[in-house]
């Protein structure tokens, strides 16, 4: 979110000395692996009949987000993106998933068949 939609309270200000309050964001930090509980899952909905390996409830920064996914990416040797606590694989890797993830120490629920 940019600072401009965090304005509180006030639209439009005449004075030049004016400084807008804006809303604190929440700093999210990463939980541990060991802390983590991952839904691993494989997915075709509005994607054109494609599979993908969906894996969401992932807590922590974007960064840390981008930084898994491009590790699940290397092991599973696809494409893929990560956006909003879920990361997205091109193909079925759920087996491969979750016994990296597992191997990391984290807790892997498949869900669906």
């Amino acid at each position: 979110m940019g600072k401009k939609q965090n304005k509180i309270g006030v639209v439009y200000s005449t004075n030049p000395d004016f400084e807008y309050l804006y809303e604190e964001e929440e700093l999210i930090e990463t939980r541990p692996m060991e802390k983590q509980s991952f839904k691993v899952q494989c997915d075709k909905k509005q994607r054109a009949g494609k599979q993908v390996t969906l894996i969401s409830n992932f807590i922590g920064t974007e960064e840390d987000l981008k930084e898994l996914c491009k590790e699940l990416k290397a092991k599973c040797g696809v494409g893929g993106s990560c956006s909003d606590g879920e990361i997205l694989l091109q193909g079925d890797h759920r087996a491969k998933i979750i016994a990296y993830l597992q191997a990391k120490g984290s807790k892997v629920k498949q869900v669906g068949g």
